[in-house]
């Protein structure tokens, strides 16, 4: 099921990280348009149709029933995402939904059903593979030059200065769904199944408090993961603290060689040769990247890098860490 160009978006949430799809959507104006908004905030929602002119609901049950969206893109706390895709497939719309999918094994099974059901596209916004490195440190994998994959390692911390006063619906378990580890711990767990190319059977994690001490929820955490095709992976992530400097973003070791990136330059050695190869690249926008890319699956049907099903396999990842972290035992993963 494809979409003709421009593709008409219908954005769902018009708070802080819409900041960020807006700014994507404007780089590519003849190829989509946001052509209508939803927010429950009416402070919000006035702010964000003037900006954009764009047609306002204060219910995104409303938006998903425009015959004038195409699809929607979700932009949402984090315990609204599963009734915003269900609504959105239900009403025939393509859906790009921020991170995480949902937040439960109940609500992933419903996810998967709603959009099997109606037959369209759901991408995961998982901006950081559209990352240069990443997308190069794959290649490089996925051509057999490492071998077997044996260990990935993930980094992804930085000093949150959150305090009770401005963290609103993150602080609490209900809405965010944990802690730190769903909100910008995702991030290292899809790159980490992302480059492992395994899927996720058993993890051990240790959560922490370090500084955030008002939070329901942790602020830092360190994971362990082995996937189904023998590979380990290792990530840390935290809000509580800046990783030490010169701490790789994502490491990769195989039986042939190693690669490691601190997020920009990406360095591969292989046993077989001397000399180390660098790969440097440019920064981007990620988000523009990742919502040209969805824009593009639209139109040509082609599959998202990630769609629910990764989605779903990354959420196992995370609601398995918080088992294992709760009863101080590795945890195994629900099937996706």
């Amino acid at each position: 099921m494809t979409v003709t160009l421009p593709v008409r978006i219908g954005l769902i949430g018009g708070g802080g990280i819409a900041n960020a799809h807006l700014k994507g959507y404007s780089t590519i104006p003849d190829r989509a348009r946001v052509v209508a908004i939803a927010d429950a905030n009416p402070e919000t929602l006035a702010l964000r149709t003037e900006e954009i002119g764009a047609k306002g609901y204060s219910d995104f049950t409303e938006l998903v029933q425009d015959p004038d969206v195409d699809a929607v893109d979700i932009c949402l706390p984090h315990h609204l995402h599963k009734p915003a895709i269900v609504a959105a497939a239900n009403a025939g719309k393509h859906i790009l939904c921020e991170k995480p999918l949902c937040l439960t094994a109940e609500e992933a099974a419903e996810v998967r059903a709603a959009v099997d059901a109606a037959g369209v596209t759901l991408m995961c916004a998982h901006n950081q593979l559209f990352m240069p490195a990443v997308a190069k440190a794959k290649e490089v994998i996925d051509s057999g030059a490492l071998g077997d994959v044996y260990e990935v390692r993930t980094t992804d911390s930085f000093f949150n200065d959150f305090d009770p006063e401005n963290m609103g619906w993150r602080a609490h378990t209900a809405t965010s769904g944990g802690g730190e580890y769903i909100d910008t711990g995702y991030h290292p767990t899809y790159l980490l199944m992302h480059l492992s190319g395994g899927r996720p059977k058993q993890v051990f994690s240790m959560m922490s408090t370090h500084r955030l001490t008002f939070m329901e929820g942790e602020d830092s955490a360190q994971v362990l993961v082995r996937f189904d095709n023998g590979s380990v992976g290792q990530l840390v992530t935290s809000w509580a603290y800046q990783a030490a400097p010169g701490t790789d973003r994502f490491s990769v070791v195989g039986e042939k060689g190693s690669l490691s990136s601190d997020g920009s330059t990406l360095r591969v050695k292989l046993r077989a040769e001397d000399e180390e190869q660098v790969f440097a690249a440019e920064p981007i926008d990620t988000f523009a990247a990742e919502i040209a890319d969805f824009v593009t699956c639209l139109e040509t049907g082609k599959r998202p890098l990630n769609t629910e099903e990764e989605g779903i396999a990354v959420l196992g990842i995370i609601l398995a860490a918080y088992e294992s972290a709760r009863t101080g035992a590795a945890a195994e993963v629900m099937s996706a």
